[in-house]
C-alpha cells in the first residue's frame, strides 16, 4: 500500500481537461431585422409631426378674423383716442388673439371710469362701453379729491376741474387706510344725505357749501352765506330734511338772529339764536 502522506511520495499534476469550442459570429441581422419595419413608421410619423409644426407656425402669422369696426361708445371725459390707447387695440389685429379682460382692466385705470364692457362681433368687429363716474361732491382729505354717489373717492382733483360741488370735510387718508370699512360707510352716508338734500330740499342743498362728518357726532351743514350751522347727526336723513323744508325760507329771513339749527331729534327742530 502506498504511503500518501509520505513526503517520498509525490503527486503527479494532473492536466485539467479543456473542450475548445468553436465561436459562431453573432448574427445582428436578427435584431437589426425588427428595427427596419419600424423605422419607416418612425420616419413617417417625424415627417408628420414636422409637417404639423411648421403648418402651426404657418397659420399663426394668419389672421382669419382681422379686425375692421372699432365701436367706442364714449364717455364726456373719457375720449374715444383714450379708451383705445389705454386698451391697446387698433384695427388690423386678429379678433381672436384679443384679451378682453386685460383690456378692460386697462381701461379701468382711468379714475373717470366706472364700468367697462367690451364685445367681440365676429368676423371683424369690437364693441367698447363704458361707464363714468359721477362726482357728486369734494372731499378735503389734505389733498381734494372727487366723490362719486357710490361713496368712493376716485380721482385728485387737477387743474381745469370743476370745483363747484359741496365740499366734505372731516375724513382723512389715515382713516382710510386704518379704518377702509368704517370710512367706506361714513363716505356712503354722506352720499345718502347729499342725495336727500337734492331730492327733498334742492333750495337748501343750492345754500349748502360744506358738509362735515365727525365720527362721534354725525353730520354738520355750512351754509354759504354767513356759515350757518345746521346740526344734522346720523340716520334718518329724509324726516329730518323733510321738517326742515317746510320752515327753512322763515328761517333765513331772521338768518343774523339766528346761532345754529339742530335737526338732530325725532320730532322737532332746536332753533338757538344768538
Amino acid at each position: 500500500m502506498k504511503d500518501f502522506a509520505s513526503p517520498a511520495y509525490q503527486r503527479k499534476k494532473v492536466t485539467a481537461n479543456r473542450v475548445k469550442v468553436k465561436k459562431e459570429p453573432v448574427d445582428y441581422g436578427k435584431y437589426l431585422r425588427p428595427l427596419k419595419k419600424v423605422l419607416p413608421v418612425a420616419g413617417m410619423i417625424l415627417a408628420v409631426v414636422t409637417v404639423i409644426c411648421f403648418g402651426y407656425k404657418a397659420l399663426s402669422r394668419v389672421t382669419f378674423f382681422s379686425l375692421d369696426r372699432i365701436e367706442v361708445a364714449q364717455g364726456e371725459r373719457v375720449s374715444r383716442d383714450e379708451i383705445l390707447a389705454l386698451a391697446g387695440v387698433a384695427r388690423g389685429n386678429d379678433l381672436l388673439r384679443l384679451n378682453l379682460k386685460r383690456m378692460g382692466e386697462q381701461i379701468a385705470k382711468n379714475p373717470w371710469v366706472e364700468t367697462v364692457h367690451i364685445r367681440r362681433f365676429f368676423p371683424d368687429g369690437l364693441s367698447i362701453a363704458i361707464t363714468e363716474r359721477t362726482p357728486v361732491a369734494i372731499v378735503n382729505m389734505g389733498y381734494i379729491y372727487y366723490l362719486d354717489a357710490r361713496g368712493n373717492v376716485f380721482k385728485v382733483l387737477n387743474k381745469g376741474d370743476r370745483l363747484d360741488y359741496p365740499v366734505v370735510t372731516g375724513f382723512s387718508e389715515d382713516e382710510m387706510n386704518s379704518d377702509p370699512v368704517g370710512t367706506r360707510e361714513a363716505l356712503q352716508a354722506t352720499c345718502e344725505l347729499l342725495r336727500v338734500l337734492q331730492e327733498k330740499g334742492g333750495f337748501i342743498m343750492a345754500d349748502i357749501s360744506e358738509i362735515h362728518y365727525d365720527k362721534g357726532y354725525g353730520f354738520t351743514l355750512f351754509t354759504v352765506s354767513d356759515a350757518l350751522t345746521v346740526k344734522v347727526g346720523s340716520g334718518d336723513f329724509a324726516a329730518k330734511v323733510e321738517r326742515l323744508s317746510r320752515i327753512y325760507q322763515t328761517l333765513m329771513a331772521q338768518r343774523p338772529a339766528i346761532q345754529y339749527i339742530d335737526l338732530d331729534y325725532s320730532d322737532r327742530i332746536i332753533v338757538k339764536k344768538s
